[in-house]
This record gives structure tokens, sequence and C-alpha cells, in this order.
């Protein structure tokens, strides 16, 4: 597999130079992307965006305010709405006008939500011109479904993070336990799944892993384990 990943001492310098520089994560969802990234950042000493959480954010907005799910409405809504991601220094802070709704957009029905509406194309095309700019202000890792073959296709660091099914739904079932809600592993290993199918199909941008990417497969590996292996890739691959 060709490898388009620079080694670290270089990615320092570019960092100090730019102050931009851009990892893409990609991946489905439950495959422990998001923690990967945020630990990543932080070992990078550079900011973690989640541009999931962006249309996690819209469909929070779709559902306070009883928006269809139909293309025309959804756009017109993200004129409306003022949604951001802002990293603190710390994590990233998603911010629907001046509200933090961080917490309110990790509520199960605010993603599936977000992945139905993220197949209208004209939903993702607004998206990614604002995950561009947002990038190119902030640098940083930055994760979602198509960073590096849609938003960021010339990244110079770019891995696809995916598990099995299996073992996705078992993170989400031991996720929502440990919270203290019911959960139902079968049920949700049929919403990952479909999940799964609804990013793979859609025409707009499908789930693919980016050319010269890395793929890691973290099926049975605790996140230590995941993050020196992206760390090892970066210091030593040119």
């Amino acid at each position: 597999m060709p490898y388009t990943i620079s080694p670290l001492s270089v990615i320092r310098e570019t960092m100090t130079a730019s102050n931009r520089l851009i990892v893409a994560i990609d991946g489905p969802a439950g495959a422990g992307k998001s923690t990967i990234a945020r630990m990543l950042a932080e070992a990078l000493g550079i900011p973690y965006l989640n541009t999931g959480a962006m249309y996690r954010a819209l469909g929070l907005y779709g559902l306070e305010n009883d928006i269809p799910l139909e293309e025309a409405p959804l756009v017109e809504a993200l004129g409306t709405c003022a949604l951001d991601l802002r990293y603190d220094g710390q994590a990233t802070r998603v911010l629907l006008g001046e509200r933090d709704v961080t917490d309110a957009v990790r509520r199960d029905e605010v993603g599936e939500r977000a992945s139905r509406l993220s197949v209208f194309s004209l939903v993702r095309a607004e998206m990614v011109r604002r995950q561009q700019e947002l990038g190119r202000r902030t640098g940083g890792v930055i994760e979602g479904r198509d960073i590096g073959t849609v938003v960021f296709p010339d990244a110079p660091c770019k891995f696809f993070v995916t598990a099995s099914v299996e073992e996705r739904a078992a993170r989400r079932y031991r996720e929502l336990t440990g919270l203290g809600h019911p959960a139902d592993l079968a049920r949700i290993q049929e919403d990952v799944e479909a999940r799964d199918r609804r990013d793979a199909e859609r025409e707009t941008a499908p789930l693919r892993i980016a050319p010269g990417a890395v793929v890691i497969d973290t099926t049975g590996k605790d996140t230590g384990a995941v993050l020196a292996l992206l760390l090892q890739y970066i210091d030593t691959l040119k």
C-alpha cells in the first residue's frame, strides 16, 4: 500500500511553520476514531476537530425546530443556524449560536437524524465548505467520514480507522449500559449495519478509504496500542 505520510519531525516543523497541519482520520461509526483522534491531537500538540459533530448539531437543530428530513428545508436551516466547532485547548466544543451543545448532540436520536440528513448532497456541500474553512483556519487532527477523500484530499497524513461490526456494536452497548441506559445489543448491531449502508451507498461523498491512507483496524486493540501504532506510522513512514 502506498503511504503519503511525513515523519514526525517533518510534521512538527510544518506545524511550527504554518500552524495549519491537517491529519485526516476517516472511518465508520463506532470504530473508535474520535477517541484516537483526540489522543493523537494531544500527542502532536494540535487541535482536534470532529466534523461529524457538525451534522449532529444540524440534527439537533432540526429536532428542536421540527424541520423535516428533506433537503430544501435542511439547507435553509443551515443558513439560519449558527453552528460551529471551537477548540478550547483541551477539547472541541460544539456550538449552536453561543449555546454549548457538546453533550446534547451525543444523544442517539440526534445521531440517527445526523446520519439521515448527511445523505443530501447540498447539505454535504455546505458542510464541506465550512469544514475546509475551519481546517484552513485552525489545522489539526480532523475526523469524519470523508475528510481524506473530499474535504482535505491533499492532507499530508491520512488514516482510515475501522473495526468489525460486532466490536463496534459491543462498544456502543457498553457505553450505554455504563451510563445506566437500557440497551439491546442486537438492535444496536442492526443500527450500526444500517448506518454503514447509508454511509457507503450515498451518492455524495460515500465512505471510502482515501488514496494513500493507512488502514487501522482497532478490533481487539486498546486505545493506547492504536495510538502507538499511528505515531509509529507518522514517525517512520515517508
